[in-house]
């Protein structure tokens, strides 16, 4: 079985997006991501992917989108959570990468969260998902200016 990642930079508030992009610029957690998924298969909303605008060099891209005849070139297209994981296993893992909706239906898939914890609480109009602490359990923090890399297992 594929082990299931969510990655995601999150707010104080839960916040990880607003009008289409995320609400900060951190280069360090661009860094982090990079390295983080680097090799791996990422799984992506729709508009997760329009908001990034490009493919990530060094990574397969799975979109999910319930439009029927969306494609993009240089990225696999599913029309589900499930026909996504199907298409990126087997394999040693597979990040999941947002939206919020997406974030959402996979958190029940997930073995490990590797979250940044944004030290801000902007206006946004995309969520995370609450962290469960009967489900999930601290296991790593690294915390830097402003933000910490915070990752959780399932407990």
């Amino acid at each position: 079985m594929t082990n299931v990642t969510l990655i995601a930079a999150v707010g104080s508030n839960g916040v990880i997006g607003a009008d289409h992009d995320m609400p900060w610029r951190i280069p360090e957690d661009f860094a982090f991501f990079k390295r983080t998924t680097m090799g791996h298969a990422m799984v992506m909303g729709r508009k997760t992917f329009d908001s990034i605008g490009r493919v990530l060099p060094g990574r397969r891209t799975i979109v999910v989108t319930r439009q029927q005849d969306w494609h993009h070139a240089e990225v696999e297209t599913a029309h589900s959570l499930s026909e996504a994981l199907s298409l990126a296993g087997p394999a040693d893992e597979v990040f999941i990468c947002g939206g919020g909706q997406i974030y959402a239906e996979a958190m029940p898939w997930a073995h490990r969260l590797l979250i940044t914890e944004v030290h801000q609480s902007p206006d946004g109009d995309v969520h995370f998902p609450t962290i469960d602490p009967h489900r999930w359990r601290e296991v790593a923090r690294d915390d830097q200016d402003g933000f910490s890399w915070v990752t959780y297992e399932r407990a």
